[in-house]
């Protein structure tokens, strides 16, 4: 499971300022973004490999790390790096080239290939981008810094405001991620990812994709302990609902989730306590898509229903 790492805010702007100047060097465009019009701007290149496919030791990288080895002539060491870490994307800053797994699906490459443009506007990722790992950065550096090329990549496809104005402007369901998913032509999974963190500022929001949670869908190597893929928290919900885990808010959606092959699976209003212990009303909702399950849950209200004991 992925949780979305939270981001300080000067770190936020920091980036929303490049990815501010990428946008207004394109005319401001409308959506969906053209990213060959990103490479022409930044002077990128992009290329394609396969894990299994040899060719990929033919390109000529100045150099690269790989377990603290410094690597000139052996670029099929590379080959390596990818398989270890079942690399899907990555960015050569020496070549200013993206490489994308043509293995992966299509559909795949366009938040791929943004979130390794992402990397290359980022000035401080470089040396991690000649292949280090965690043999030479910590668990939670690597996340950081995923984090922040993650964090670019929704700004720059999302046209930074313009999906939150509109997000914010319109009701918050799944029918919103769906229609928001079609103007700006990403995925539904990275549109559901940029709406719960651009409308939940301020709002309790938390967002899952799953497989599916009916018990009748669930594949044979469904791990009860990690049932979900992502696990994406707004930062109104983590200030508050932190101590909440992927396992109890997908054991509550299971309740209301029915076995159909695709479409809204169901919704239902759930119970979930604060970090205080005390209880809130969200509203949940789940939409399968034949390959994911997308949770979305929105916060209504402070649950103050009181119950009477013994008929006082």
């Amino acid at each position: 499971m992925t949780k979305n790492t939270i981001l300080l805010p000067a770190t936020k702007v920091d980036i929303d300022e490049r990815i501010e100047r990428v946008l207004r060097g394109l005319g401001n465009p409308e959506p969906p973004l053209r990213l060959e019009d990103v490479r022409e701007l930044l002077k990128l290149d992009l290329a394609y490999y396969t894990a299994s496919d040899p060719g990929i030791a033919r390109e000529a990288i100045s150099r690269i790390r790989v377990a603290t080895i410094q690597v000139f002539n052996r670029p099929t060491l590379i080959i390596d790096a990818i398989r270890k870490f079942s690399l899907k994307a990555l960015y050569l800053p020496d070549r200013r080239r993206i490489m994308l797994d043509n293995d992966e699906p299509k559909a795949k490459h366009r938040w791929s290939e943004a979130h390794e443009a992402g990397h290359s506007l980022l000035p401080w990722h470089e040396a991690m981008m000649h292949g280090d790992n965690q043999h030479t950065l910590s668990q939670n550096c690597m996340d950081h810094i995923e984090a922040e090329a993650n964090f670019a990549a929704g700004r720059l496809l999302f046209l930074r405001d313009r999906f939150v104005e509109e997000a914010k402007s319109s009701t918050l369901e799944i029918k919103t991620v769906k229609q928001l998913h079609k103007t700006f032509g990403n995925t539904l999974a990275s549109t559901l990812w940029r709406f719960v963190e651009s409308v939940g500022t301020t709002k309790p929001i938390v967002g899952l994709m799953s497989c599916h949670p009916h018990i009748s869908r669930q594949p044979a190597d469904h791990d009860p302990a990690k049932p979900c893929k992502h696990f994406i928290q707004s930062d109104a919900f983590q200030a508050r609902f932190s101590r909440l885990s992927e396992v109890e808010i997908f054991t509550a959606i299971r309740g209301y989730c029915g076995p159909q092959r695709g479409g809204i699976l169901g919704n239902d209003e759930i119970i979930l306590d604060d970090d205080n212990g005390t209880p809130h009303r969200f509203i949940f909702e789940t939409f399968y898509n034949g390959y994911d399950a997308l949770t979305l849950g929105v916060y209504v209200e402070e649950d103050n229903v009181k119950i009477a004991i013994g008929g006082f």
